[in-house]
């Protein structure tokens, strides 16, 4: 089976995520949200908080709902992740989500999930992400730690040249495309 899995890079900053659960799994997903995308607009819905989850909630300016989960609550969100420890409470998220149209994922449950929260290098403006169908986040983790030491740190200075010379060039767009693959076929020359 291979994986037929689509990746596309939110603006999450744009978007209203709502998180149900205050534990743990929240806090770890609020964690991996925020490291990439700083300016997410998430909300908490839980009947409780652990210590951990809640100072980082204040740290980010994560609103908070305090109460227990029922389908009004989704109203106005864009994604949702179920994060309790409740597997009837997951799958009624994952059911009314589907029935408003609003993408979700139930931790450490594929197939209640529309979408994975892979690994992500992130270097200046490149940013990469890496999915292993599902099958071990562990190894998406290590290969994200083995790629950021193997990109070169001058990465962002690269990209923002092609950014200068792309702004640069006249003619229509496969005069442009053409320009911009020989450009990038010599930076990597040079690296070799």
């Amino acid at each position: 089976m291979s994986n037929e899995l689509y990746p596309i890079f939110l603006k999450t900053q744009q978007l209203r995520i709502l998180i149900v659960g205050g534990g743990y799994v929240a806090l770890e997903k609020l964690t991996f949200l925020f490291k990439s995308s700083p300016n997410s607009q998430v909300t908490v819905l839980s009947p409780m908080l652990r210590p951990e989850t809640e100072t980082f909630m204040n740290a980010h300016g994560v609103k908070y709902i305090s109460g227990v989960y029922d389908h009004n609550f989704l109203a106005g969100f864009h994604l949702a992740i179920a994060t309790t420890d409740q597997p009837k409470v997951n799958q009624q998220v994952f059911e009314d989500c589907r029935k408003l149209n609003i993408l979700v994922n139930v931790a450490d449950n594929p197939p209640l999930c529309d979408f994975y929260m892979g690994s992500i290098v992130t270097k200046g403006n490149l940013k990469i992400g890496i999915s292993t169908n599902g099958k071990s986040p562990t190894f998406a983790k290590r290969f994200r730690q083995w790629l950021e030491a193997f990109l070169p740190e001058e990465i962002d200075e690269m990209l923002n040249k092609l950014y200068i010379y792309r702004g640069q060039l006249k003619g229509d767009f496969q005069y442009k495309l053409d320009a911009m693959n020989k450009a990038t076929e010599k930076l990597i020359q040079q690296n070799d």
